[in-house]
C-alpha cells in the first residue's frame, strides 16, 4: 500500500510539472499560446526546409521582418542546414482558439483575373477605382492607444466626418477617384475586391497588376451568407463557384446581391504580382492572410488542416490580412493564380490548427 501511495504522488508531481502553461504575446496580449514541440507538428519532417528558409529571408527584407527576427536574419543567410536553423532558433506554440474544440478555419484565396480596358465602352463599363481623393482615414491610436489596430474611414461633410459611400451609393454617382481601368463584369470586379489583388488583362493584349490600396470603411458582409438566408443556396453547397454560377443564372439580381456587401476595395497599380499587407510578393501555398489583432504580420506559422481527408501540413508566413479573416485560429491561404488556383481556393474550407513559431529569445507573459 505504501508503495502504491508513493507512486501516486510521484505521478502527480510529474503531471503538475509537465502541464501546459498558457502564455501571451507582448504585442498581441489577447492571443493565448501553449508551448509545444516540433515533434508534435504533423508531418513536420516532410517539410521543404530550403524553400522555407528562402521565404524567411524574403520576410527579413521588410521592416517588420527585421524587427521580429533581428540577428536571426543574418544567421539565416549563412545557414547550411535549413531544418537545423529552424529547430535550433525557434519554439512552436499552439494558438488557442476561442471555440471550445480549439478548431479554427482555413480558407483559400487567389490572384483574380479580369478583362479590362483603359477606355470606357459598352462592354467595358465597370470602373476599378484608385483610392478616392475625398476618403479620410483617421488613425485612432494617436488618441486611443488601445485602438492601434483600427482606422476610421469616412469623408468630410462640412466639419464632420461621415461614413464613406457604400458599394450601392458609389455605383450611382461619379466618384472622386481615378479610374485605373474599366472591366466587363461587375461579378468579376467584385471577386477581385474579395481577393484583394489581381491581374487586369487589357484589350490591347497587355496586362497590369492591381493591388489593394484602401477600403471604404464599411464592414465586410458575406454574399454567400446572404444567399443562404434567402434560401437560394444551402450552407453545404456555398463556394466561390456556386455563388458565381448563381449570379450568372440570375443576372437581374446581381446588383441586389453584390450591394448587400457595403464594403468596397480600392486599388493601385503594382509592378509585380499579388503583394500582401506586409509589402512582399505573396508565395503560393506559403503566404497566409491572418487577423493581425491576434497574429502580427511577419510571423512564421505551422498549419495543419484536413480537407476531405487530404492533409495540408506546412510552414507558412503571415504576410497579408483580409476583411473576412477574424479570430486567432483563422487563416486564408494564398494559392496562386489561374483557373486551377481559383477552383482550389473556391473549395478550400477546412478545420484548422495553428502553431506560432517564435524565436527562442521571445519574451512571453505567463497567464498564471
Amino acid at each position: 500500500m505504501k508503495t502504491i501511495l508513493i507512486s501516486f504522488f510521484i505521478l502527480l508531481f510529474f503531471l503538475s510539472c509537465s502541464r501546459e502553461v498558457t502564455v501571451t504575446l507582448p504585442n498581441a496580449s489577447h492571443t493565448k499560446l501553449q508551448q509545444s514541440s516540433f515533434e508534435a507538428l504533423p508531418d513536420f519532417e516532410q517539410e521543404d526546409f530550403a524553400a522555407v528558409l528562402g521565404i524567411f529571408l524574403k520576410n527579413c527584407q521588410t521592416k517588420r521582418g527585421k524587427a521580429l527576427y533581428g540577428e536571426l536574419c543574418m544567421q539565416a543567410e549563412n545557414a547550411r542546414n535549413a531544418k537545423a536553423f529552424i529547430e535550433e532558433n525557434f519554439i512552436p506554440y499552439r494558438i488557442e482558439n476561442t471555440k471550445a474544440d480549439n478548431r479554427g478555419l482555413l480558407t483559400g484565396y487567389y490572384e483574380a483575373e479580369i478583362h479590362a480596358s483603359y477606355k470606357k465602352s459598352e462592354r467595358y463599363k465597370y470602373p476599378v477605382y484608385a483610392t478616392p481623393e475625398d476618403l479620410v482615414v483617421v488613425d485612432l491610436a494617436a488618441i486611443y492607444p488601445e485602438l492601434k489596430h483600427y482606422r476610421l474611414r469616412g469623408r468630410l461633410q462640412g466639419n464632420r466626418v461621415v461614413p464613406y459611400h457604400t458599394r450601392k451609393e458609389a455605383s450611382l454617382q461619379d466618384m472622386n477617384a481615378t479610374v485605373l481601368c474599366y472591366c466587363d463584369s461587375p461579378v468579376e470586379k467584385f471577386f477581385l475586391e474579395v481577393q484583394g489583388s489581381g491581374i487586369a488583362k487589357l484589350d490591347d493584349n497587355s496586362s497590369i497588376y492591381l493591388g489593394y490600396a484602401n477600403q471604404n470603411g464599411h464592414k465586410y458582409r458575406s454574399i454567400g451568407k446572404y444567399l443562404i438566408s434567402k434560401n437560394e443556396l444551402s450552407k453545404e453547397e456555398v463556394s466561390l463557384q456556386s455563388i458565381q454560377k448563381w449570379l450568372l443564372v440570375h443576372p437581374k439580381r446581381v446588383d441586389e446581391v453584390l450591394n448587400y456587401n457595403d464594403s468596397m476595395v480600392f486599388f493601385s497599380k503594382r509592378k509585380q504580382g499579388a503583394t500582401g499587407a506586409l509589402g512582399v510578393e505573396l508565395t503560393p501555398m506559403r503566404s497566409v492572410a491572418v487577423d493581425k489583432r491576434y497574429i502580427p504580420l511577419g510571423n512564421m506559422l505551422y498549419l495543419h488542416a484536413d480537407l476531405n481527408n487530404t492533409k495540408i501540413n506546412k510552414i507558412v508566413f503571415a504576410q497579408d490580412t483580409g476583411g473576412a479573416i477574424k479570430g486567432p485560429v483563422r487563416a486564408d491561404l494564398f494559392v496562386g493564380n489561374g483557373k486551377n488556383a481559383q477552383e482550389f481556393a473556391g473549395h478550400l474550407k477546412a478545420p484548422l490548427e495553428l502553431w506560432l513559431l517564435l524565436p527562442r529569445k521571445t519574451e512571453l507573459s505567463s497567464n498564471e
